[in-house]
């Protein structure tokens, strides 16, 4: 009988620094890049109350492979991600995967923030104030010496909480801007992170030299970012660019118009093992477009299973013959 470790979301959350994703997601985009993982884009399954979505990956570097699955049924999402061992084919773990998925994306965008922006960037601007905001920004303040955030959400109030909330948890000044433009003034770091259908960002509001981290367009009839962002983006790069042309709702027009081609569109791992060129000037607009994929997932969670194991940390059940 095999032994399988479920971790509850408590469980997840008490054993997961920001630190180790950023060094978890940091190695699968170099696996990534070395040809060493095997990544699947997402698959949605409707059904008549709601969506099942399915995201595999192999890891053997992590010594894991398996997925994550979630469904959105009535406005509420729930997330399990599980890992099976790539040597012996076992089942390893169970783990709910809410907050592992919320720390995950921001520390993709923490790498990206890391290769990507300027050393001397320190000015953040922010659009969205949900929960994914929240890792989005302690991730960039882990690889940067942020010395302000600014951010703009739709709803006043909620952005305004959303403002001391973060201040509070970062200790960097949070102001919380009227108009949209202002997010992006003298920052030279700018996130989106929204569920907008049309984009939040115009490309005539960046200051040269901006790092941008588009992370909430995963569908392709959503776009957080203008045209005009792509056209003046010296480099574009995704985590996935197999998946990002089956989701990537932000590359649809620049595409069409002809802006971008996919073939200049690039992987972020390929900007950390040096086979792509990352910034080259310090005016250079760069680009990151998360879409979320499975191996970051799998790289992560099967650390997590190895910390929850020397810390006595989750439940073993007995599982299979």
């Amino acid at each position: 009988m095999g032994r399988v470790r479920l971790l509850t979301e408590s469980d997840v959350t008490r054993l997961l620094p920001m630190s180790l994703a950023l060094e978890a997601v940091e190695s699968v985009f170099r696996w990534q890049a070395a040809g060493r993982t095997v990544n699947r884009p997402r698959v949605r399954l409707r059904a008549p109350g709601g969506l099942l979505q399915v995201m595999p990956a192999s890891v053997p570097e992590a010594g894991a492979m398996g997925l994550k699955a979630y469904t959105v049924v009535k406005g509420r999402a729930r997330f399990v991600v599980l890992l099976f061992g790539t040597e012996t084919g076992e089942i390893l773990g169970i783990l709910e995967a809410d907050r592992l998925g919320q720390v995950r994306t921001g520390a993709a965008s923490g790498v990206a923030t890391k290769y990507l922006a300027r050393a001397d960037a320190d000015v953040i601007g922010c659009y969205g104030t949900g929960h994914q905001a929240e890792t989005q920004l302690e991730a960039i303040c882990l690889v940067r010496k942020v010395r302000r955030i600014q951010v703009y959400g739709r709803d006043p109030e909620r952005r305004r909480r959303f403002a001391k909330a973060t201040e509070e948890r970062l200790h960097v000044p949070v102001v919380a801007v009227e108009r949209p433009e202002d997010a992006a003034r003298d920052a030279l770091i700018v996130v989106t992170i929204t569920s907008s259908k049309t984009p939040v960002l115009s490309g005539a509001w960046l200051e040269p030299g901006t790092h941008i981290n588009a992370a909430g367009s995963n569908a392709l009839d959503r776009a957080e970012l203008d045209v005009e962002a792509f056209r003046r983006a010296a480099l574009v790069v995704a985590d996935s660019r197999e998946q990002a042309q089956m989701e990537c709702g932000d590359l649809v027009e620049p595409v069409r118009q002809g802006v971008i081609a996919w073939d200049q569109v690039g992987e972020l791992g390929e900007v950390i093992v040096g086979t792509r060129p990352g910034r080259e000037s310090p005016e250079a607009i760069t680009l990151f477009e998360s879409q979320g994929v499975a191996m970051e997932d799998v790289a992560l969670g099967a650390r997590l299973l190895e910390i929850a194991r020397a810390q006595s940390v989750g439940r073993e059940i007995e599982f299979g013959a």
